[in-house]
């Protein structure tokens, strides 16, 4: 699956159980949840949790990470598409602002 077939399905998933409605306010508080999610997750995988609730080998730890980045994407996806800004809008300003910016180097 492209990423704009991902968006395209994603949309009328979100619709489908009445997610889409909120604002892009309220879409970017869940974005930062799910960073925050993600951030737990690359820390569980950098430097390890001691912790005595959690006995997750490091294959489950690695799942985790792959789930919290796919809602990380999942969430700019929706976010991006309240101000009808395409996955290739976005790729496509990404390499220019780069190339634009180490364009000496």
């Amino acid at each position: 699956m492209q990423i704009e077939e991902h968006q395209a399905w994603l949309i009328d998933f979100y619709k489908g159980r009445n997610w889409y409605r909120f604002s892009p306010l309220i879409r970017l508080n869940f974005m930062t949840e799910e960073l925050g999610e993600l951030s737990r997750a690359v820390r569980a995988l950098e430097i390890g949790r001691d912790h005595p609730g959690e006995k997750i080998e490091q294959a489950g730890w690695q799942a985790n990470l792959v789930e919290e980045m796919a809602d990380v994407m999942d969430q700019l996806l929706i976010l991006s598409s309240k101000f009808d800004i395409t996955p290739a809008e976005l790729m496509a300003q990404s390499e220019s602002k780069l190339l634009k910016r180490f364009e000496n180097d």
